[in-house]
């Protein structure tokens, strides 16, 4: 699959990210959230993390959300503006607060993981059909949504039913499930979420996420209207069905700092190598050595690997792929090694 877009416009970027940013307090020392003293200030949002690692990665990408009339705001703008992230189309609310978060240190899949949401009447959950500009949205080769926006408000959810809407001259719509229960309620979010995957192109779930669905083959029964559908199956590695092909590419071993923001990262791997014509095989590896980096940092973002070092990591065979193993600093380390090749 080759995203199209409208790529003669004047406009056009690679891709549009849409959704909520939030300033996010990291904490200074594991343990339960009553007891740590000090929390250090980052960014945080499934899109706009996205939009950050693609951006990183040579790709031009734009932002769109909304943000408070705030200092949060300021920082958020300024931060992932700091990216190479087009903001431009970021509305201020005066109205509305940005929203923030606390979150301890532990692995977000452990029972004493704790996350603390002060989002609710955000900024961005004002986001609605008549905001943000369509134009602005719809002005890149894909355009990339997650299901945590439709969580936010009804509006919110109403503009992500028109975003994924099948229709004639609309960008590749790639869409991460991103399933939150703790944002959802009274509501049915599997159907939800269900309904908004079968409307995108590309679709982004965790096995763990998948509605109690126990294998990849029933997830893509749930969904056979995708062209992509990847499944996230973990450190076991990655499905995507493609057509009627079906792809496995396993997980390096990682040695994990912190286990968040892995899922954003894997995104952005897979689609900066869909953008650049990969082989589906080389698609998935490109996402799990983004996930790979994610992992061994503390925080939600990371540096990436460097387009050079990723590509041969990438072109390995099976048997030294299978014996890939990354720990703390190696972005760093290849980055090194790759300027030190270009250096006369």
């Amino acid at each position: 699959m080759t995203p199209t877009g409208p790529c003669n416009a004047p406009d056009v970027v690679d891709v549009v990210a849409l959704g909520e940013s939030m300033v996010t307090f990291l904490p200074s020392r594991p343990g339960r959230l009553a007891d740590v003293p000090n929390f250090e200030r980052g960014i945080g949002g499934a899109e706009s993390n996205v939009a950050c690692v693609l951006a990183a990665a040579g790709h031009s990408v734009r932002w769109v959300g909304r943000v408070g009339d705030d200092p949060f705001g300021d920082h958020l703008v300024e931060a992932i503006g700091a990216y190479g992230v087009d903001v431009a189309h970021v509305r201020r609310d005066p109205g509305r607060p940005t929203g923030i978060y606390f979150r301890t240190a532990g692995d977000r899949a452990g029972d004493a993981h704790e996350v603390a949401y002060y989002r609710t009447g955000s900024a961005a959950s004002a986001m609605s059909v008549t905001d943000p500009d369509p134009a602005a949205v719809r002005a890149g080769r894909v355009l990339h949504l997650s299901g945590i926006t439709a969580a936010l408000s009804g509006t919110c959810l109403d503009l992500m039913r028109e975003l994924t809407a099948r229709r004639p001259g609309r960008p590749l719509v790639s869409f991460d499930v991103n399933h939150r229960p703790g944002l959802w309620r009274d509501t049915d979010a599997p159907g939800v979420l269900r309904d908004l995957a079968r409307g995108a192109d590309l679709v982004f779930v965790g096995q763990d996420e998948a509605w109690g669905l126990h294998s990849a083959e029933a997830v893509r029964a749930a969904l056979p209207e995708p062209e992509v559908l990847v499944v996230k199956q973990g450190a076991a590695g990655a499905t995507v069905f493609e057509d009627r092909d079906v792809t496995f590419v396993p997980a390096p071993r990682v040695d994990v700092v912190a286990a968040v923001g892995a899922g954003d990262a894997f995104a952005a791997g897979f689609l900066s190598a869909t953008l650049r014509a990969l082989p589906v095989r080389d698609r998935l590896r490109h996402g799990h050595l983004m996930a790979a980096a994610a992992l061994t940092v503390p925080g939600d973002l990371a540096t990436p690997p460097t387009r050079e070092h990723a590509d041969r990591l990438a072109a390995l065979d099976d048997a030294a792929w299978g014996r890939l193993r990354l720990g703390p600093g190696w972005t760093e380390e290849t980055q090194r090694a790759d300027e030190e090749v270009r250096t006369p």
